[in-house]
């Protein structure tokens, strides 16, 4: 079950943990990008090729930006971006759209008098006027992307006649007289809140050499600075910002109605919202906040700069070596940062920061869009570029903007000016078939340059010669193997690496999807990819796999303003010749033989699947998930759709796209792989090979030793083996017949019992359903089962199974280190069931859309299901159609299966070690993994339930060590099975009766270790005093890391010596009132009370280490939220530089110790921080996996204060809680100086290393990094 199923946005690839997950770490093998804590983080990206590229992409998150109270907040959205202008918006979203527009019609950028529409040329100073001309403003195609008249928008008409796509009817559109565009789009979903977005078009790859990172350092100063953002605090609002290489963005997420000020009825938060973002485009650049700012940049560039990030930085610097983004990353240049004034600041804001080269989004519950509309008006109408004009200080800059707006405007080929005024302003190395045809748009023998000045015709726009502050790399040049045939190889090589990745990619020009034709190819190619992806991930993983990950993907980046067609694969060193054999013969397969039939009516299933389930969502599709399709559909040029049109077209495409289509396609995504075989014509263009390998490999002949020779030499002769075409596998429509299902219903006769819990609740009935959730229990055999509905995830569902147990278990009941995560993961890792084939399974799981994941904590087996509640697996379209189960059903059969009918394979437990021993050799590379790690052990006194597993205890597992371990945990009146989803509730019952009622309560018997103690303990008790570690890793960059640790309750308040948090809150509060003894004894009580303070503590680090400070980029506070084991830890996390670490360190525990006495919990800190955790609840409550956590655990004795009351009196109890609750409960925390665990971990040069006396940056150029960042919707 190692692919979870082929949901065609979506491929994951998902495993069990592998790294201790107390601190929630978020780890995978896919990409990387930050997340909310600003942490590297990795996810798996659709294969779809109307989404962001994974191969590609940089931003810079500016996540220390807060919500109301200090939380921490992702900005979610995706990297389009545009320029603003003066055209008309109805040819974009259709003739049913309202579109409204101010200014004429006019294939210029708009100012807002006669007197701007005049051009300066390069270098000319004119005499001084009333109004001055913008520097950067210039003729350029619509912001929007309108498919307008303009010769050089290659996509103003559908290809060759074909239909057009339908446009959402319910989008309003405009422009400004002074050409600021907005679009509205009105959502229900979630109610009562809405999203704006403004986006400035101008990013890295727009700064001159001497502003390198001054786009982000101005985000920041812009946004932070605002006086009017600071007023959306205490509203349950959140803000953030990101700057990439071509845009910088601004958003505010807000109620529409929020309390007044002195708590006297409500206000609309629009209103506030626009007051913002037009803030933004004002900044008054303080002083005071620009060194605020500057520090928090230097910080975060030490912050990023891991070693997953420098990969990230090799990889995108090979891939754009020809153009202008291989050296302007957004982080800038750290001389640079250290050095400018407020002046340098405010003149590229003032260039920038222009209304016609602005679009703001507008996505949420708005019930009068002319009102909006009317406020857009009002708020910004008055900003115009030449009142920004005027306010330039520094006179010297302004003719070299215009000299590089002009070039952008005036060269051939550049993306920017050609196609989309979203994409950065560069030219491409494309890489296509041999019989591709380009547009005009992108055609390289086309010269556009209108311009008779030879400066910009000679303008080094794409910044390949070498400039001062230029990085001191070296990069190969591009190798021709064969006659037209060319390679551009690239190896890094870095002592953090412990394993070998190749990327291998082919730039193509986005082909935007606006009428029927392009739309059926897209579709196409979308099942060509599925098919390719589940023949790596499945077929591919043989007894001995070649590679540990492997992805091929194409998608569309208006980040780099191309679409990226990428083979992500990763080895252990010594096998990388063999992974890259295997992966380039499957692409080789496809390109040549393309999809076989199965696989088509298979993965074409899929798609019309996908779309009928977003169809029905309808209005329920989140604000987020609209907000990101509609910036990326408008950036790329595509066709924006309501989903029940893209499930229409979708419907009318599928019906008649023919397998001949299909393969047409599969050629042409593979094409740059086929067209190596010497037989093959060469591709127009080149293809881009980084590799990544460990340093200490020197030797050539040890097999792990590459260099860029090799490299091409290996890939070249890979393209040149045979390969023959895929073989069909069967794959059953059902796992489980009904002569089965029959033959077990006679024997083990299945009903219900009542469900009864420890919270105080009364027993449920077992024959009734109940709200907002029904809790029974199998009386057969003790399977604990709850079900919810959620209609607001249409169509879908999520099933946890939890098995109590975990890495404790292996302790208590005797059971080797490590065996119950390893188990978890060969689990994963295999899928043979019965009579079915692992490979058969996993496909069964791909034709009924199922995703598997398994994991094993420190205190559960936990296994988790995503599926489609309706019929999936379904065969032909239309009247034709022949129904399979549902995936409701799907899901009951695999979990029937691996209860009492899963086979264990050696092949599975080698993939499952394999991933546990690259864990945890890449955890000890890294400077927070090696440091947590370290903390952990000095608290835990060596535990090995809280730390990673070493190697030597991976390889001690056995399968029978594996195998009984985890069985042993899966005895059924152990278990607890809660299922959320859209569906009928009393259906869903009746199948749980049937598959999961009909298990014999002795299956796993023989497993069951008697004897022993299943009761859950403690965790360790710390030993006091505390200790300070110092901790140092061998780097070539300087970073340090810093950590405050202590003891601390767990999720439910219980420590670890047995007393709870309302114990100790009574004892303490002597004159407590009777009511507040009722409110404390609560169960949900020490819950809620933990997550304020959580948040009220985040709130407090950023203020005083971040803001007042200055010592770091951000600061975070988390809690280990234990839920069976009594007991946990918090722990302070601070990145900062490595002079600064030790005050950083200083400055956490003053700010925990101030909570205490000199700076209490205010009664605004705590309303704050309730409408931050109210909201999130809120939010959360709309998926089904959500519903699914909450459930788990209601009526599992090893957590007793858990019960139906924690989701029923969630609301009210998080209302009574008090500042005085707070003040006693951070009083359970060991926060006294003597009993913290405190921690820096620094890095230290190698042995021997000089850095070059060239180096000017000692960090790497690039921050934000957003290669993995999945797009939503």
């Amino acid at each position: 079950m190692k692919l979870s199923g082929a949901i065609p946005y979506w491929l994951p690839l998902l495993a069990a943990t592998i790294v201790p997950t107390i601190w929630n770490q978020q780890t995978s093998v896919n990409g990387f990008s930050l997340n909310q804590n600003n942490r590297p983080s990795f996810s798996v990206v659709p294969p779809n090729n109307n989404k962001q590229s994974p191969s590609v992409g940089i931003r810079l998150d500016e996540s220390n930006n807060k919500n109301d109270d200090g939380s921490k907040n992702d900005s979610g959205s995706n990297d389009s971006s545009s320029s603003g202008s003066s055209f008309a918006l109805s040819s974009l979203f259709g003739k049913k759209s309202k579109t409204k527009s101010t200014a004429a019609a006019s294939t210029s950028s708009t100012t807002s008098t006669p007197a701007e529409t005049k051009t300066v040329l390069p270098g000319l100073r004119k005499k001084k006027k009333e109004v001055e001309l913008h520097p950067s403003s210039k003729k350029h195609i619509s912001p929007l992307n309108l498919l307008s008249t303009h010769p050089r928008n290659s996509i103003s008409k559908p290809s060759n006649g074909s239909e057009r796509l339908p446009s959402h009817e319910e989008v309003v559109s405009g422009v400004l007289d002074s050409g600021f565009s907005y679009v509205i789009l009105p959502n229900k979903s979630p109610p009562g809140r809405f999203e704006a977005h403004l986006q400035v078009f101008s990013g890295s790859s727009d700064e001159l050499l001497e502003q390198q990172g001054i786009a982000h350092l101005t985000e920041h100063v812009a946004y932070m600075g605002s006086r009017k953002r600071e007023r959306l605090f205490g509203t349950g609002s959140q803000t953030n910002a990101y700057t990439d290489f071509h845009h910088t963005v601004f958003y505010a997420a807000c109620p529409t109605l929020a309390p007044a000020s002195g708590y006297h009825g409500q206000q609309p938060m629009m209103p506030m919202a626009l007051d913002a973002l037009a803030d933004v485009m004002e900044a008054r650049v303080d002083t005071s906040r620009l060194e605020k700012e500057r520090q928090a940049v230097l910080s975060e560039m030490t912050m990023v700069n891991t070693i997953e990030y420098r990969v990230e930085c090799q990889i995108l610097s090979t891939l754009h070596r020809e153009n202008r983004l291989a050296k302007r990353f957004p982080i800038g240049k750290e001389r640079l940062i250290q050095t400018w004034t407020r002046d340098d600041v405010k003149t590229w804001h003032r260039t920038h920061y222009r209304p016609d080269n602005i679009l703001l989004y507008i996505v949420g519950d708005i019930d009068n869009t002319d009102e909006v509309e009317k406020l857009i008006q009002q708020k910004f109408g008055h900003i115009t570029a030449a009142k920004q004009a005027k306010e330039i200080p520094l006179r010297d800059i302004k003719p070299k903007a215009s000299e590089l707006a002009q070039a952008i405007v005036s060269q051939p080929l550049v993306v920017k000016a050609q196609q989309s005024w979203h994409y950065p302003p560069v030219c491409h190395d494309w890489c296509v078939p041999p019989t591709y045809q380009f547009s005009s748009a992108t055609d390289t023998d086309t010269d556009t340059t209108t311009e008779t000045d030879t400066d910009i015709r000679n303008y080094d726009l794409q910044l390949q010669q070498p400039y001062p502050m230029d990085e001191n790399v070296q990069f190969l040049e591009t190798d021709e193997v064969a006659p037209g045939k060319r390679l551009r190889p690239h190896i890094f090589r870095h002592e953090l690496l412990q394993a070998f990745s190749l990327h291998l990619f082919a730039k193509r020009p986005v082909e935007p999807i606006v009428d029927l034709e392009s739309y059926r190819k897209s579709l196409a190619r979308r099942v060509a990819l599925a098919a390719l992806q589940i023949r790596l991930n499945v077929g591919g993983r043989s007894d001995d796999p070649a590679f540990t990950f492997v992805e091929f993907n194409q998608l569309d980046s208006a980040r780099e303003g191309c679409a990226v067609c990428s083979l992500d694969m990763t080895a252990e060193p010594h096998r990388w010749k063999d992974a890259i054999i295997k992966s380039l013969s499957e692409i080789r397969k496809l390109g040549l033989y393309g999809v076989t039939s199965g696989e088509m009516e298979r993965y074409s299933s899929a798609l019309m699947t996908d779309a009928e389930q977003l169809a029905a969502q309808g209005d329920r599709i989140s604000h987020g998930d609209q907000l990101s399709y509609l910036m990326e559909t408008v950036a790329n040029g595509h066709c924006f759709m309501s989903s029940e049109q893209s499930y229409l077209q979708s419907a009318k495409a599928l019906q008649t796209l023919s397998l001949k289509e299909v393969n047409d396609a599969a050629y042409e995504l593979c094409s740059h792989i086929v067209s190596f075989h010497e037989s093959e014509k060469p591709c127009q263009g080149v293809v881009i090979a980084t590799a990544c390998c460990p340093k200490d490999v020197t030797s050539t002949e040890d097999p792990a030793y590459v260099d860029e020779q090799s490299l091409v030499q290996t890939i070249y002769e890979a393209c040149q083996l045979p390969v023959e075409p895929e073989e069909h596998v069967h794959v059953p429509h059902t796992l489980i017949s009904k002569e089965e299902l029959e033959e077990a219903t006679s024997k083990y006769t299945p009903k219900w019992d009542v469900g009864s819990f420890t919270d105080g609740t009364p027993n449920t009935p077992a024959d009734k359903m109940t709200r907002p959730f029904t809790l029974r229990r199998l009386a057969t055999n003790g399977i604990r089962v709850g079900v919810a509905r959620n209609e607001a995830e249409s169509q879908r569902g999520n099933l946890r199974l939890v098995a109590p147990g975990g890495r404790d278990a292996e302790r208590r009941l005797g059971f080797k280190s490590g065996s119950m995560a390893v188990g978890a993961r060969a689990m994963q890792e295999g899928g043979a069931f019965g009579t079915w084939t692992r490979e058969q399974v996993e496909l069964f799981c791909v034709d009924h859309l199922l995703m598997v994941e398994i994991n094993c904590n420190e205190e559960a087996l936990v296994i988790d299901f995503t599926f489609p509640t309706t019929n999936v697996g379904n065969i032909g379209f239309g009247e034709d159609m022949k129904l399979g189960i549902t995936g409701t059903e799907a899901v009951m059969q695999i979990v029937r299966e691996i209860l009492i009918g899963f086979h264990w394979e050696e092949d599975a437990l080698g993939r499952g070690k394999q991933s546990y021993r690259t864990a945890h050799e890449s955890m000890q590379k890294s400077l927070e993994g090696k440091s947590t790690e370290k903390i952990m052990e000095s608290m835990t006194s060596q535990d090995d339930r809280f730390l990673s597993i070493d190697v030597d205890t991976v390889n001690a597992v056995t399968l029978e060590d594996a195998k009984n371990a985890v069985m042993s945990q899966l005895q059924p009146s152990d278990l607890e099975i809660s299922v959320a989803g859209d569906f009928d509730q009393q259906e869903v019952l009746d199948m749980i009766l049937e598959y999961l009622g009909t298990i014999p309560s002795d299956a796993n018997a023989e497993y069951l270790v008697e004897g022993k103690d299943m009761k859950f303990g403690s965790v360790p008790s710390l030993s006091l005093p505390g200790k300070h570690l110092e901790l140092e890793l061998t780097d070539s960059d300087p970073r340090a890391v810093s950590y405050v640790a202590g003891a601390a309750p767990n999720m439910w308040g219980y420590l670890a010596d047995g007393t709870t948090v309302a114990q100790r809150v009574q004892e303490a509060d002597k004159r407590a009132s009777e009511y507040d003894k009722q409110r404390r004894a609560h169960p949900l009580f020490a819950n809620v009370a933990l997550s304020l303070l959580s948040e009220i503590a985040n709130r407090r680090l950023f203020s005083t280490v971040r803001e007042r400070k200055q010592l770091t980029y951000d600061a975070n506070f988390s809690l280990t939220g234990f839920e069976r084991l009594m007991g946990g830890w918090f722990l302070v996390t601070v990145t900062a530089s490595k002079e600064k670490a030790q005050k950083a360190l200083e400055a956490c525990k003053e700010t925990l110790d101030a909570l205490r006495g000199s700076s209490p919990i205010s009664p605004d800190n705590l309303e704050s921080a309730k409408r931050v955790v109210m909201n999130r609840h809120e939010g959360e409550l709309r998926t089904s996996s959500y519903w699914a956590t909450i459930m788990s655990g209601l009526q599992e004795e090893s957590i007793p204060l858990k019960g139906p009351l924690s989701v029923t009196d969630f609301h009210a109890v998080v209302e009574s809680i008090t500042t005085r609750d707070l003040q006693l409960t951070l009083e359970c925390l060991g926060i006294n100086d003597s009993e913290l665990y405190t921690a820096i971990g620094r890095t230290v040069l190698p042995e021997g290393y000089v850095p070059p006396e060239d180096e000017v940056v000692k960090a790497s150029p690039m921050a934000g990094m957003g290669r993995g960042g999945a797009l939503k919707g």
